[in-house]
């Protein structure tokens, strides 16, 4: 097995799994929310700030310098740093929320007129 062609493999995996995480929040906010459940329509704005809350960890990670090392390991390292900046905005969002999504979930809610104040 060529180690060359390993880390190749690897940004594709890589690629792919960062293209799918997004493609599936996409999908998510084009659904009609107008029949949703008071709890999906909240699930549908937890993940929404976890996304926003993961691109925020993103931009600051950028900032710190990096090492010009060019590695078929950098790769794997970069896939599992993503992975875990995913978990720990998740957790952030369902330990300690910023608000958005309970501001996203009052202002949808008003928008699909599922809101009893937004009837009278």
């Amino acid at each position: 097995m060529d180690i060359g062609n390993l880390g190749s493999a690897y940004k594709d995996i890589y690629a792919s799994a960062s293209n799918a995480n997004a493609s599936k929040l996409e999908g998510q906010l084009k659904t009609d929310y107008s029949k949703a459940t008071d709890d999906e329509l909240m699930a549908a704005c937890k993940q929404f700030e976890a996304y926003f809350l993961e691109q925020v960890f993103k931009g600051m990670m950028k900032t710190i310098p990096q090492s010009d090392e060019n590695s078929s390991n950098s790769t794997m390292v970069d896939f599992f740093k993503d992975q875990m900046v995913q978990q720990i905005a998740a957790d952030s969002t369902e330990q300690n929320s910023l608000g958005i999504a309970q501001m996203l979930y009052e202002q949808m809610k008003r928008n699909y007129g599922l809101d009893a104040d937004s009837l009278a």
